[in-house]
């Protein structure tokens, strides 16, 4: 063999070489996506709970402001917008209207009086229906 047949013999991967990486890649992938999906979802759900915290926090400091909580009319966004019918109004309690959203893209729920509380704030989940396990379940202030 001359030199240059053998540089040109060794400068690349063979079909099998690519096969077995594949092959390895697959059976991690296999192994590790539920683990990760899992961790999605859960991260989710915490942060849904912050997310509730905070806007509870602004529901208290509308109270203080205002003398009352918004009412079912005049919803969460009273937390952004000041509604006409809120002298004493002082916010916005919270910066930006989508800190009202959950992270499926839904409104948070919001019902005064509650039945947990003096208000509920709450979402119903990935599933947007009452219940569930894991992603699809609910979480409120309480």
């Amino acid at each position: 063999m001359t030199e240059q047949h053998k540089v040109r013999r060794d400068a690349g991967f063979t079909l099998l070489e690519l096969l077995v990486v594949l092959a390895i890649m697959g059976i991690l992938a296999a192994v590790i996506a539920p683990q990760v999906l899992k961790y999605v979802g859960s991260s989710r759900t915490q942060s849904t709970k912050v997310q509730i915290q905070n806007v509870t926090a602004a529901l208290e400091l509308f109270r203080l402001d205002v003398g009352r909580y918004p009412t079912p009319q005049e919803g969460l966004a009273a937390l952004v917008t000041a509604p006409q019918t809120a002298p004493g109004w002082n916010g916005p309690y919270l910066r930006q209207a989508t800190a009202l959203h959950d992270p499926w893209g839904q409104t948070f729920l919001y019902t005064v009086p509650g039945k947990h509380g003096e208000v509920d704030v709450y979402t119903l989940g990935a599933d947007k229906a009452e219940g569930g396990t894991g992603e699809d379940q609910d979480v409120g202030n309480w």
